[in-house]
């Protein structure tokens, strides 16, 4: 499993169209310092033309990378779905699903659905049963406030171990890459904060899959 372990980025939430360039600058340097498999764009609710145009704007990074494109938008109440299909993504991520089951029957096949913000073991198990893709740990909420990393780290380690869904383990502070890494999640997941600054995260992270790996 280590060998084919990869990053995942987290963009802030709530990005708006104020801050998709700056967004998008960032984003085609962090994707050049590691292998980025998978990009959370956490979007800013609107309406739906204006989502899809925030995706387009992103989608081309990330393609041209070889990463994929997740779109999440808590608080939006129209079409996910369609804002990712029509903007070029490759699927979608919901925190604290209540329609996994809607959202799987409408994504393609091939299309990503990922799933985060459980925070119970048996939640976890119900999100894996319903055909998701990933299953997140981690992560910082809307309100920037992060989930305690000694559960983050056990959680991942228990889903890493036993179960064969992928799951993202998602570092909000540098210092949490390493024992992340040491879990043995298929995706490493790295919080906005982390690389938006620069790059040297990524690589730092990248690093440390690699020294696993050996």
């Amino acid at each position: 499993m280590s060998s084919n372990q990869r990053l995942a980025l987290l963009g802030p939430h709530n990005l708006d169209a104020d801050g998709i360039d700056a967004f998008a600058a960032a984003l085609g340097a962090a994707c050049a310092a590691g292998d980025v498999a998978a990009v959370i764009l956490r979007l800013a609710a609107t309406d739906e033309r204006g989502l899809t145009a925030r995706v387009k704007q992103v989608a081309p990074i990330t393609q041209e990378a070889g990463a994929a494109l997740v779109v999440a938008c808590p608080g939006f109440t129209g079409d996910l779905v369609s804002v990712a299909t029509r903007g070029g993504a490759d699927g979608v991520h919901v925190d604290k699903p209540r329609d996994l089951k809607d959202l799987r029957d409408r994504l393609r096949e091939g299309r990503i659905l990922g799933a985060g913000g459980i925070e119970t073991k048996h939640g976890a198990m119900e999100a894996g049963e319903a055909g998701i893709d990933y299953l997140m740990f981690g992560g910082l909420y809307p309100d920037d406030v992060a989930p305690e990393a000694d559960t983050v780290l056990a959680r991942a380690e228990w889903w890493a171990e036993i179960f064969e869904t992928p799951c993202v383990a998602v570092a909000a502070t540098a210092d949490e890459i390493g024992p992340l890494v040491a879990t043995g999640a298929e995706f490493v997941g790295l919080e906005s904060g982390l690389w938006l600054p620069g790059t040297d995260v990524v690589a730092r992270a990248q690093a440390a899959i690699a020294e696993r790996a050996a």
